[in-house]
């Protein structure tokens, strides 16, 4: 009997909703993820797609605990088989758990890059450092510069190097590259591959689904806040018979170089979820049933969806 892997990262029925102020002075929570669920093994790269809105920052900043003090966070989150509390999550967050955020906000704008990725008393880490800014074309006067002074694409290649500076075991990276030359964006994810062939992992929030296939183990495809489908990156590669939910075919479709194809329809807004399946209104296939109940997870040719209808 094949010995089942150990887990890094694990990820069940995951929710985050939002205390909000409506009309006048009432308050009301706004769930934006639902049933959402992830698990990341040790020596994989697990890239995650999906349109604007569907959680995939709001997934890193859940299991980091860096949500705004009006969120509420239920179901499970689990690192190497314990629970992710808001403590263990403190002691985690840029050593064992590194990030690299969309926003280039979060580099101090009072610091220059050098102690921002070196740290300060630590010249053991000088090397480390320029090594990693060489490998990202980044000219090693960046060091002496102030984030006000970097372009946007330096500014995420620093970000880049400032987590894999840290002996982290799990990189959240949340769209690293945009801004970025082709060449550089290679550049970067070949470094997350080689860190995930060295046994540790990467969670890869992207829209570039192309070019995150060619680094990836795993695709998980977000849906209005639930993941809707994962699979291995090659069914990606293969084509739209090659997935297993409805949604995941129409992604595939609407790249530029698989002729543009629009889906009908639209993702629906976090305070009006429709009953049943979140895709239903959209789904050529839907019937009755995926219109009033919610398709539980089924594994389906290596890969697992979220729909009554995968194949």
């Amino acid at each position: 009997m094949e010995q089942k892997k150990e887990t890094l990262l694990e990820i069940h029925n995951l929710s985050v909703s939002f205390r909000m102020y409506d009309q006048g002075f009432e308050q009301k929570d706004l769930q934006v993820i639902s049933d959402l669920y992830l698990t990341v093994y040790p020596g994989e790269i697990v890239a995650i797609a999906g349109s604007s809105g569907s959680g995939k920052s709001l997934l890193a900043s859940a299991v980091l605990g860096i949500l705004p003090d009006n969120a509420t966070v239920g179901g499970h989150l689990h690192y190497k088989g314990q629970e992710l509390t808001p403590k263990l999550q403190k002691k985690l967050r840029g050593t064992e758990i590194a990030f690299v955020p969309q926003s280039v906000a979060f580099l101090d704008p009072l610091m220059k890059v050098g102690p921002q990725t070196e740290g300060y008393r630590r010249p053991k880490q000088a090397e480390k450092r320029r090594a990693l800014f060489k490998r990202l074309g980044l000219p090693e006067q960046t060091k002496r510069l102030y984030p006000f002074e970097l372009s946007g694409g330096m500014a995420r290649r620093v970000l880049v190097s400032t987590a894999l500076m840290t002996d982290a075991e799990l990189i959240l990276a949340d769209e690293p590259t945009p801004g970025m030359s082709l060449e550089q964006a290679v550049e970067a994810l070949r470094m997350f591959r080689e860190m995930a062939d060295e046994g540790k992992a990467v969670i890869l929030i992207t829209h570039d689904i192309d070019l995150a296939v060619n680094f990836a183990d795993r695709v998980a495809v977000f849906y209005a806040g639930t993941t809707v489908e994962t699979a291995p990156s090659s069914d990606f590669k293969k084509g739209p018979d090659a997935l297993r939910h409805p949604y995941s075919r129409a992604l595939w479709r609407a790249l530029p170089q698989n002729g543009f194809e629009p889906l009908p329809g639209f993702q629906p807004y976090a305070g009006s979820l429709p009953e049943g399946c979140l895709f239903a209104p959209r789904c050529p296939h839907r019937t009755k049933q995926c219109e009033k109940q919610v398709p539980p997870v089924s594994e389906i040719r290596s890969g697992e969806v979220r729909c009554y209808h995968g194949a």
